[in-house]
């Protein structure tokens, strides 16, 4: 399935690679000390966490952009650009109007 050139592919992959790179992140920086409830709750209390899961979630989105464009597999390179697209307009509006 992952060797289809497929914009719907692409959409859904550049929705779920941000959520794996926000559980990263969440590993990386309070495992042990937090719980994920206080993770999101001190998410939702500081935004300046904001800029930190977003950087690391649209890495992985970067990382997955470039697999598929060395590959010439370009429809799904496109779905997962407009994906990355929303989710950091979404994250901008999280943090500066939310």
């Amino acid at each position: 399935m992952l060797r289809k050139d497929n914009l719907k592919l692409g959409i859904v992959l550049g929705i779920i690679a941000p959520v794996f790179g926000m559980a990263l992140y969440y590993l990386w920086k309070f495992y042990p000390a937090a719980t994920i409830a206080d993770f999101f709750r001190l998410l939702g209390s500081q935004k300046t966490l904001i800029t930190g899961i977003v950087s690391v979630s649209l890495l992985a989105n970067a990382v997955l952009f470039t697999i598929y464009i060395n590959t010439r597999r370009d429809d799904t390179a496109k779905g997962i650009f407009a994906s990355t697209c929303v989710y950091a307009v979404g994250s901008l509006i999280l943090k500066y109007f939310l």
